[in-house]
């Protein structure tokens, strides 16, 4: 069994650091969770290197419409009364996607050879998360896989019809965004070098703006400064995405996403809509609300509010019921933690998640369209004053210079 680096915080409030033995990182996050600690990192021994990091960067993962396809057929065929083999060698060879392929051989072995499904899945961690996992242990434990199958399928569709929003709504702004530098580099680099030679050539005083942009010209013209500034740029891009590897710094800017102005809004009916529909897709499927919320906790996206799910599993462990915890974390607004009290009363909290989960879909749409409707007005402010700016330092000197002459 794989060795475990765990660093915590322990009941009385310090920092513990050590080792732990366990069959995966759920079965990890368990025993220190039964010893009441709050977990801050947890990974396999070996495996917190910086070059390991780094490749993480990189590796290839399956996209999530295969995925998703993949789920749906798995369902239909179990349901039409397929063997686990068979099913699985059908879907092995029609799958385009060449990783998912290979995962799915490999599993149909691990099968054939007596392997419970979710155990083979289990093999493949960075294709299958622990919430498919646990659901397709649960229908294995229930007798419904075919069902299970097909909440994940529904599950993973809306979850990439909301991510697919957010793209094509930022889609727009990114594209004006990209014209905009382009028509300030195209301007700096072809046209006003030429009005930079003439204003040297002019015997007035230039005027403060006209200085600045010659400046900023003249610095965009060296190859070894503009290579200089591309190299600054990777760096920081590539240091910020090594620093979100870190807990406290995945902590630190998913705390940031939550709380930036206009975006911050955005992101937080997004991280309650996943964590609706993800807890609500469990608890539907037959996962314990315990065993469900350290699901969710890992498959959250955000870091504060995994945070806050870890807390309230420790209250729930406490015997308090779901929505107080859940109010205490200042993150969940009113309407939600209601009606999952409402839920809990009437023994349908699964429904009632869906329904939270489908209203801040709604609401998500309703702030992306909002949010566009305001980042075009202040672009197109933003373009109109670097124009502006660089109009005013062209004319400025040439005013001077006709008025000067009369």
């Amino acid at each position: 069994m794989p060795t475990f680096v765990y660093r915590v915080k322990t009941p009385d409030g310090k920092d513990k650091q050590g080792e732990i033995v366990a069959k995966n990182e759920m079965d990890a996050k368990t025993q220190l969770i039964r010893q009441n600690y709050k977990i801050i990192s947890l990974q396999v021994k070996g495996e917190a290197g910086t070059v390991k990091k780094i490749g993480a960067l990189f590796k290839p993962k399956v996209n999530q419409q295969s995925l998703t396809i993949f789920s749906r057929q798995f369902a239909t065929m179990i349901n039409a009364g397929l063997s686990l083999v068979r099913a699985l060698d059908i879907l092995a060879e029609q799958t385009e996607d060449k990783i998912l392929k290979a995962a799915i051989a490999d599993v149909k072995k691990e099968v054939e050879g007596g392997k419970a499904l979710s155990a083979a899945l289990s093999k493949h961690r960075h294709i299958f998360s622990d919430l498919y996992i646990s659901m397709v242990k649960a229908g294995e434990i229930g007798g419904m896989l075919d069902e299970v199958l097909d909440r994940l399928a529904n599950f993973m569709e809306k979850d990439f019809q909301l991510k697919k929003k957010v793209q094509s709504a930022m889609t727009y702004p990114a594209i004006i965004l990209v014209l905009a530098i382009g028509i300030v580099i195209f301007l700096v680099t072809y046209i006003l070098p030429t009005f930079v030679n003439l204003f040297r050539e002019m015997d007035v005083k230039l005027p403060f703006i006209t200085q600045v942009l010659i400046t900023v010209v003249e610095a965009l013209r060296q190859p070894l400064i503009v290579a200089s500034l591309i190299v600054l740029a990777i760096v920081a891009v590539f240091g910020i995405n090594l620093y979100y590897q870190t807990p406290v710094g995945k902590r630190q800017i998913d705390l940031i996403m939550l709380n930036i102005p206009v975006f911050g809004l955005l992101n937080k009916k997004v991280a309650i809509s996943r964590f609706a529909r993800t807890l609500g897709t469990l608890l539907s499927s037959g996962v314990a609300l315990m065993a469900a919320l350290e699901i969710v906790s890992q498959v959250a996206g955000n870091a504060v509010i995994s945070n806050a799910i870890d807390n309230v599993r420790t209250k729930l462990r406490e015997g308090e019921n779901l929505s107080g915890p859940l109010t205490e974390t200042g993150i969940f607004p009113p309407m939600v933690t209601q009606m999952i009290a409402v839920g809990e009363e009437t023994g349908n909290l699964d429904t009632m998640l869906n329904k939270i989960a489908d209203f801040y879909d709604t609401e998500v749409e309703y702030t992306l369209s909002s949010l566009t409707s305001l980042i075009e007005p202040i672009m197109i402010v933003g373009m109109g004053g670097m124009v502006g700016f660089i109009v005013l330092a062209v004319f400025l000197p040439l005013y001077q210079l006709i008025t000067a002459s009369f």
